[in-house]
């Protein structure tokens, strides 16, 4: 780890306009929550800042769809959001908003700043405007369909059913979000930050500085850079927002992608208003950004532009460990659609669960590629690991030691080959945890963490003590003596990833935990040197009480963190089995999403129109002989699947007519109905039965074909026309 004094640790703002997902959570919030935890029990001075991005375009759509104000959409989710990171064990030091006045002023200073020192350029530009509504509109607030794939509800952005990424004047028949009216141009004038300004030194300081970074946010940086910088813009033409802080700027605000970043700021500010500077202007500070993929760039290339542009010793982030998108069951999460697993419902579906979806999510981290979550998987990871792994060691460990000596950790005597062996394979692991941990490889390092867990586990089951029990005492309190050390080791290793049940092994060990620095209430917890050096240590705050065992980092993997003598508490379990019906529920309620969406799609899908064919002339249109006639037999045609043979009654004669039909109707049934056919279409041979005419059918938009048929029975031969 680099030698720094402090870390200051970013989570990406989530949007106020919806509950946060799963997908957010592995991709930002989970790994971020690892490493925070990590880095305190090192020792290291961190400070942990969220908050919600309350401004943008989706909170104002949210707020017009639901008739409320955009703060009252902005109060309710970021309560929903910041309870759900609480619910989940994400604990940061200040969970912020972009609303508070803080935020607004130290916004509003930010932009003033640039704009007197001219790091701004303005432009006039033609952007869509609402006639009716009387305001321009952003990209999200105009609809169309889509040139792509004809989704007649594609965004001025985005196309949400094909994924395409459109602009407003790419929409064939564009309108009004508002208002429903068609949009037209109108002249607006916008300040931009020059990124091109920027370029060479971003290539310097990244390309050239950071080749330690993860290849996808490298790589998606130097995509961009080769692709050549642009002027972006800092306002918008809306009335919710942080207000443009100068004379000629009503109505505008600022864009929400050059607010929000500034909400790390504003957040720590608000937190530590005489202290923030040492955490945003300090060489001795090291800044890690954790988002996900959507957000490199702007973390990448348009913050760091920002803090170049602003000056005045403001650090640059030293890591940016972007995570790829996590899927659902093999599909893309949407919240549109409602595919998702949200995590207010997840702490309300499965109570005491929080701690195996950490484990799940981190164990299919997208870490460089996207990766999926299943719920059998889910089930599987905790009944088969969490469970009979981690959760059965400890749980034999702590019993037989209740069973034998009492509750008290029993002396440890001679060690044999399978001691020595357990006994080395705890530091190796330990090491190659910290270079995992450090790198930013969270699903490895929970690979090793459960390593310590397995060592244990088989360790447990080889030496067998409650067989040795019978003949040697003393041998028995080795074994469990070692299993205790192993069990005050994954209390240590598992605090990052699954902090609860970490939590609970403590109290059952009767230890507490190193907690580093608490910035919200501005303590910070200290260790005292080892006592005796027996590898525990005392703790010198109020909480817990002086003398008490206290676990930290450096401990883990030390032979004896346990004293002889020292008693633990009752046994109770870590996890608990997750039963099949359990999971049933949830994949019950994906598959009524799909088949309520599959329904949505046929039914948009039936109702697109193709486009009209070429004109033709009443002549042409005369030419044509359509009549009725009733189907008097039907048989399909010997080795096809959609080929019927039709004999039917035209009023002239009776005749014989091959269709490609018997995908969508049996023989059955078509016998006695009546149809339309074009009488005078010239013969042809099909599958060796001579066909005379066609019969006339409508083609949906989904491909599915329906008869023309009279409202009324008319006499066969009757003319159509």
């Amino acid at each position: 780890m680099k030698d720094k004094k402090r870390t200051l640790v970013t989570c990406a703002l989530p949007y106020a306009n919806g509950p946060v997902h799963i997908g957010h959570l592995a991709g930002v919030y989970v790994p971020a929550d690892i490493y925070v935890r990590y880095l305190r029990m090192r020792g290291e001075d961190v400070l942990y800042v969220c908050g919600s991005d309350e401004h943008g375009v989706p909170i104002t759509i949210k707020a017009r769809e639901q008739g409320c104000t955009p703060q009252d959409i902005v109060d309710r989710y970021h309560k929903l959001i910041r309870d759900s990171f609480s619910g989940l064990g994400i604990n940061f030091d200040i969970y912020g908003r972009t609303s508070s006045e803080v935020h607004r002023e130290g916004a509003a200073e930010f932009f003033r700043k640039l704009y007197d020192e001219g790091k701004f350029v303005t432009r006039e530009s033609e952007q869509y405007y609402d006639p009716e509504a009387k305001t321009f509109l952003a990209d999200r607030y105009i609809v169309g369909t889509c040139p792509k794939c004809g989704n007649e509800g594609a965004y001025g952005d985005q196309c949400e059913k094909c994924g395409s990424t459109l602009s407003p004047e790419e929409l064939i028949n564009p309108r009004s979000k508002l208002s429903g009216a068609a949009p037209i141009k109108k002249k607006t004038t916008h300040w931009y930050l020059p990124l091109q300004d920027y370029e060479q030194w971003l290539r310097e300081w990244i390309l050239d500085g950071h080749k330690e970074w993860r290849t996808n946010v490298y790589g998606q940086v130097k995509s961009w850079l080769d692709g050549g910088l642009q002027p972006r813009a800092v306002t918008r033409d809306l009335e919710w927002g942080v207000p443009v802080p100068v004379e000629g700027a009503e109505g505008k605000v600022l864009y929400v992608w050059f607010d929000a970043p500034i909400g790390y700021i504003s957040n720590t500010r608000e937190l530590l208003p005489d202290s923030w500077e040492k955490w945003w202007k300090s060489p001795d500070t090291r800044l890690v950004h954790f988002i996900g993929k959507d957000n490199i760039v702007f973390h990448c290339i348009v913050f760091p532009s920002m803090l170049k542009a602003y000056g005045d010793g403001y650090i640059l982030p030293d890591n940016v460990p972007a995570n790829e998108f996590l899927n659902l069951e093999g599909d893309k999460i949407s919240t549109s659609k409602g595919w998702a697993v949200w995590a207010h419902e997840f702490l309300k579906d499965f109570p005491g669960k929080e701690d195996v979806m950490r484990y799940a999510l981190t164990a299919n981290a997208p870490q460089t590629a996207d990766n999926d979550f299943s719920w059998k998987d889910f089930q599987a990871r905790n009944n088969s690991e969490l469970v009979a792994i981690f959760g059965n060691f400890v749980n034999r460990a702590v019993v037989l030691t209740h069973k034998y000596f009492g509750g008290k950790v029993p002396a440890c005597g001679e060690l044999l080959d399978v001691d020595k062996e357990l006994l080395a394979e705890i530091p190796a692991l330990k090491e190659s945890m910290e270079k995992n941990l450090e790198n930013f490889r969270f699903r490895e390092a929970l690979r090793d963490a459960m390593g310590i867990a397995r060592a244990g586990n088989k360790y447990i089951s080889d030496t067998e003590p409650w067989k040795v029990a019978k003949t040697d005492l003393d041998r028995t309190g080795t074994i469990l003596n070692l299993s205790l050390q192993v069990c005050a080791d994954l209390a240590v290793a598992f605090e990052p990833f699954t902090p609860f049940a970490a939590e609970r092994l403590r109290k059952m060990l009767g230890v507490s935990l190193f907690a580093g620095s608490d910035h919200r209430r501005g303590e910070r917890v200290t260790v005292n040197t080892y006592k005796d050096g027996e590898g525990c240590a005392l703790h010198t705050g109020s909480v817990p009480a002086p003398g008490a065992l206290v676990l930290d980092w450096e401990l883990l993997g030390r032979p004896q963190i346990l004293p002889a003598g020292h008693v633990i508490g009752e046994p109770e379990l870590l996890f608990a089995k997750i039963e099949d019906d359990q999971i049933q529920v949830q994949l019950d309620r994906l598959d009524a999403i799909r088949a309520e969406r599959a329904a949505r799609e046929k039914a948009e899908a039936a109702r697109k129109v193709a486009p009209q064919k070429e004109e033709c002339t009443f002549e042409d249109f005369e030419k044509m002989d359509i009549r009725t006639a009733t189907v008097l037999e039907a048989e399909r045609v010997p080795k096809t699947d959609k080929l019927l043979k039709l004999t039917i009654d035209t009023g002239m004669d009776r005749r014989v007519i091959v269709s490609g039909i018997a995908e969508y109707y049996s023989p059955e049934d078509m016998v006695g109905k009546q149809i339309c056919i074009l009488a005078n279409l010239k013969p042809r041979v099909i599958r060796g039965i001579e066909s005379h005419g066609m019969i006339l059918m409508a083609k949906q938009g989904d491909g599915t074909m329906r008869f023309i048929t009279p409202q009324e029975v008319l006499a066969n031969g009757s003319q159509v026309g």
